[in-house]
């Protein structure tokens, strides 16, 4: 009897585990996508080249950075937030009124592949095209690219 408690134990953790956990994933996987902000930039690049197209042309600098500062900041607790609680429910996005769901980039960058090995499919020249440093800030080099 004492040797069947531990296997019983086991058994609905490993089920509890293995079965519908993918809700818990994807807000997870958000969550760590959100915390990383301050690495990507992309709501600072983004309310920068906004403030300066629609709102005022001389301080969209002073003004987009703060703005952007603020967002970041507020999508990186976000991403705490989720990677905290990624196990309990609701697994829905939280504080979309002043963020969206997904991160952002400015309107003249559109996020590609990475030039990487695990995606090249070209093996003979060793490299086939993508993205080469998108997490450098203003980086828009990509090979092969004919858009």
């Amino acid at each position: 009897m004492r040797n069947i408690l531990p296997f019983l134990a086991a058994l609905v953790i490993a089920g509890a585990l293995s079965s519908g956990c993918a809700s818990a994933e994807k807000k997870l996987g958000r969550g760590m996508s959100n915390m990383t902000e301050f690495a990507r930039l992309g709501e600072l690049r983004r309310s920068m080249e906004q403030t300066a197209f629609f709102d005022q042309p001389g301080g969209h600098y002073a003004t987009g950075f703060i703005q952007g500062f603020t967002k970041s900041l507020a999508r990186t607790g976000v991403g705490v937030y989720e990677v905290v609680t990624a196990p309990f429910p609701p697994y829905d996005p939280v504080f979309t009124d002043y963020l969206s769901p997904n991160p952002v980039y400015p309107d003249s960058y559109r996020p590609g592949i990475i030039d990487d090995a695990m995606f090249a499919t070209d093996d003979n020249m060793g490299f086939s095209g993508g993205d080469i440093a998108p997490y450098i800030p203003a980086s828009r080099f990509k090979v092969f690219d004919t858009h």
